[in-house]
């Protein structure tokens, strides 16, 4: 996945803008990733993907790079929404075909 890449689906929150919240606000919960553009909030997906990148920012850690690339990262929540573990809001990026 690179930086500019949709790491929020729902509220088209990238992995920039969230590595810079973490660097700039120092959350000291990952629930706290929230209050970077509503990121976590929408169907779900990204939550683990959120958590890695809070536990990185606190080991100095680059975890952008362990991510899964954009199109394999959307396909995953594309199955994971169809199989009924979250509902992306209104506006979020639609899910892929089947």
């Amino acid at each position: 996945m690179q930086p500019d890449d949709e790491l929020c689906l729902c509220f088209h929150v990238t992995g920039r803008k969230v590595v810079n919240f973490l660097r700039v606000e120092r959350p000291q919960r990952e629930s706290q990733l929230a209050d970077c553009h509503g990121a976590g909030t929408g169907c779900g997906w990204c939550r683990p993907f959120l958590k890695k990148l809070f536990e990185a920012s606190h080991n100095d850690a680059d975890v952008m790079l362990e991510l899964p690339a954009a199109d394999e990262y959307a396909r995953g929540r594309t199955g994971y929404v169809r199989a009924g573990k979250g509902t992306p809001p209104a506006g979020a990026t639609p899910i892929g075909p089947a």
